[in-house]
């Protein structure tokens, strides 16, 4: 492993190398400093661009991005109460009013800087430390286990994704139906191909993720707040490093809440939305000074900033270990990989244990180079929040048939682009969740060749999925966050019945 880990040195401490992650960084605050866009969005739009490098190129870029375009969001939630990411939404609570209300806003953006550091090597820590572990436990696996696996990081994100349950698990099966496209790989039969030549390779993630995320949102910008003014943001800053008292008041929200924060984002299906609030009602809940949160309090900043920065890690736990996307960002980190020769999943650390390595390091690196810039380019990327709606939402578009066409250098991949962004549109404003589907076009051929595999195997015996204690637990796991859901909603029918009565 020693060997190993100074290959991933190798790889990672070279000028393209650190070029790379430099660039993904730089690039990820700015996406996350302006409103509208998100770190998902920014993934999807950078991931042509990342696919034309070297391959540890631009998985270092993407990491960048990912660590950079969270950080990001913090610095509008600051500035004009708009979070730039919705990672960032607790942070308004806090951080605005220290920045006007008490006139410091390069204080609140220190705070900010240095808890989303913290956060980010926090977990790339404990990422670290986990990754072999579970690595040597998921070489027990099978085609019967890899089969069950994918079936539960599916379900898992599509009960979670979205507040109605039915319309997530319509989204992944959305997403499975769009995997089966194109050639069988076993019996080579044409599936939903309509005697078309472009879809005999299938449905390529690359149109389809930037389509759903970015186009998507950019028709829902232009309809929403096209010709709309963004608030002025007050640039005036007394400083951009944290006092010895800020630091000494926070660091025990840091510990808490990063460590909240590796936690949830470990678990697929959730997100830096969710590990940044409960991160923030901690903290207050263990504070001396409760009555001080909302009103511009220290640990109302560090607590959601360290906590969604923690994501970073945490969601790259299950992501390298057992090939399951903790989240959206996470969920295009995997298709990056796969495009790119790196197989996330059981067996990764024992035949490309130098990549685990690699992605590991780099990011360490990736906090470290959002740290300098955060602390250098403050001044800098709050004026980028003023960039006006006329002139951004164009440039999205922009960016989505530049990076669709520039993967494959096929028009179809336009129209795909341009079909699933209509379609990511109208699903959004049906308030269906786009991550399902994400998930189930990526880990549908997973699924589908492991079942295959486990049939063959076992003689057609379906019960071979039972029968092995490993696939048989993530199929009940799988099984019961599908219902949860609804028990759940049926318990507090009762109970509201029962008040209802009582009264």
């Amino acid at each position: 492993m020693f060997a190993a880990f100074t290959q991933s040195l190798a790889l990672v401490l070279t000028p393209m190398g650190l070029l790379s992650i430099l660039g993904g960084v730089l690039c990820g605050i700015f996406v996350g400093v302006m409103p509208g866009l998100s770190s998902v969005m920014g993934m999807s739009i950078m991931l042509p661009v990342a696919l034309s490098l070297n391959g540890n190129l631009g998985v270092l870029m993407m990491l960048g991005i990912f660590c950079g375009a969270i950080y990001g969001g913090s610095i509008t939630a600051i500035m004009i109460n708009t979070p730039g990411t919705a990672n960032s939404a607790a942070t308004c609570l806090d951080g605005y009013p220290m920045a006007h209300k008490h006139h410091q806003p390069g204080r609140a953006l220190s705070i900010s800087t240095t808890a989303s550091t913290f956060g980010g090597l926090f977990s790339a820590v404990m990422l670290l430390w986990t990754s072999p572990i579970l690595s040597s436990f998921a070489l027990k696996f099978s085609a019967q286990e890899s089969f069950a696996l994918a079936l539960f990081g599916i379900s898992v994100v599509a009960s979670v994704s979205s507040e109605n349950v039915l319309k997530g698990v319509m989204g992944a099966l959305i997403g499975l139906l769009l995997a089966t496209v194109g050639v069988d790989v076993t019996t080579g039969a044409y599936r939903f191909t309509f005697d078309t030549v472009y879809l005999t390779g299938g449905i390529s993630n690359i149109p389809v993720l930037i389509g759903l995320f970015a186009f998507s949102q950019g028709l829902i910008n232009v309809q929403e707040s096209f010709g709309t003014t963004r608030a002025k943001v007050n640039t005036k800053l007394e400083r951009v490093l944290p006092s010895k008292s800020d630091l000494v008041t926070i660091f025990p929200t840091l510990i808490r809440s990063s460590l909240i924060g590796t936690l949830i984002g470990a678990i697929p299906g959730t997100g830096g939305d969710i590990a940044s609030w409960v991160g923030y009602n901690e903290a207050k809940r263990w504070s001396k000074h409760p009555e001080q949160f909302g009103d511009g309090a220290p640990d109302g900043i560090a607590a959601p900033e360290s906590a969604n920065n923690a994501i970073s890690g945490g969601a790259l736990i299950p992501l390298l270990s057992l090939g399951i996307p903790g989240d959206a960002c996470t969920a295009i980190m995997l298709g990056c990989l796969m495009m790119l020769g790196i197989t996330p999943g059981p067996l990764l650390m024992t035949e490309q244990p130098a990549k685990v390595y690699m992605i590991i390091v780099g990011l360490f690196f990736a906090n470290a180079f959002m740290a300098l810039c955060g602390f250098a380019g403050i001044r800098i990327f709050t004026k980028i929040s003023s960039v006006p709606s006329i002139v951004l939402t164009p440039l999205i578009f922009v960016f989505c048939f530049v990076g669709t066409f520039a993967v494959n250098h096929t028009v179809g991949d336009i129209y795909l682009m341009i079909l699933c962004g209509i379609l990511g549109f109208f699903l959004i404003k049906m308030e269906f969740s786009i991550p399902p589907i994400i998930l189930g076009l990526i880990l549908g051929g997973i699924l589908e060749k492991n079942f295959r595999r486990a049939m063959v195997l076992s003689a057609g015996d379906w019960t071979t999925f039972f029968t092995r204690p490993i696939s048989c637990v993530f199929i009940i796991i799988a099984f019961l966050s599908l219902i949860y859901p609804f028990v759940l909603a049926h318990l507090k029918q009762r109970k509201a019945a029962k008040k209802g009565e009582q009264a």
